[in-house]
């Protein structure tokens, strides 16, 4: 087994944006990969028109999702509607219950995060989550965030619900989200990871503090006109054990303007 290095850039991975991550590839694979790179060096030697030598470079490429990434993605998603298995919300017939267990997700089965659920649209669907962002190469000692879990439909928006190890906020272990500091300092941490690029305090529109028996949760409504996630972003977060969990819920304009009432209910029904 050949191991390559590769430079990711995502927040996801590091407060230095970028982290150097090994992966295994087989020898078959890195040889079909290096003939297909071969040929672009030949090629280019021939005098081979631009276009043809990116058609073989994208074929050689083509091959790294699977050999990189090790197949399918890790997370157990259906690409069927998630009323078709999720059982109703005995409170709202409206929506459906999602309760995480440890099939869900590597964390959950390492025991790093505890059980979570949420209410959901019966038509959304829920979105593959790619091994890499997963944790799964890192659980149950990951020093970065990762993704539990994602659902989106098309025309309310997507909703994912964001781990990360406590002593990325602070020293103290087992703290709660009110000992990590107040909500304007937990979403400085991790708005990163709600708009998925940059966080500006100016985007914040509201902060509120919402306590469930023993559970305290942070609640945020942000107005992020350049995040990858989308215009209008919701997000609630809170820690358990070794971990701070973040539910986050984003809608473009167009989604928000139909279905602003909807996430907002996703996000109140979240809890761990």
């Amino acid at each position: 087994m050949a191991s390559v290095s590769l430079t990711l850039l995502s927040p996801l991975f590091s407060n230095s944006s970028k982290s150097s991550l090994k992966l295994g590839i087989s020898n078959a694979n890195q040889t079909s990969i290096q003939e297909n790179l071969n040929l672009i060096c030949i090629d280019s030697k021939r005098g081979v028109s631009v276009s043809q030598r990116r058609e073989t470079l994208i074929k050689g490429l083509a091959l790294l999702p699977l050999v990189v990434f090790g197949g399918a993605p890790i997370s157990g998603a259906r690409e069927v509607e998630v009323g078709s298995y999720l059982p109703p919300s005995p409170t709202d017939p409206s929506f459906v219950v999602f309760k995480a267990s440890p099939k869900d997700t590597p964390a959950l089965r390492s025991g790093n995060v505890q059980p979570y659920q949420f209410l959901i649209p019966p038509t959304w669907k829920q979105s593959r989550v790619a091994n890499i962002l997963s944790g799964n190469y890192c659980q149950p000692k990951c020093a970065e965030p990762w993704v539990e879990v994602k659902f989106e439909d098309e025309k309310q928006g997507k909703i994912q619900v964001v781990a990360s190890p406590l002593i990325r906020l602070t020293n103290k272990p087992n703290a709660s989200i009110e000992e990590i500091g107040n909500p304007e300092k937990v979403i400085a941490s991790l708005g990163p990871f709600v708009t998925g690029n940059s966080y500006d305090p100016d985007e914040l529109l509201e902060t509120s503090v919402e306590k469930r028996g023993q559970q305290t949760y942070y609640k945020y409504v942000l107005e992020t006109p350049f995040a990858l996630t989308g215009s209008h972003n919701l997000a609630k977060a809170t820690a358990k054990g070794s971990t701070v969990v973040l539910f986050v819920a984003s809608a473009n304009d167009k989604q928000w303007s139909t279905s602003q009432k909807t996430l907002k209910a996703m996000l109140d029904s979240f809890e761990v």
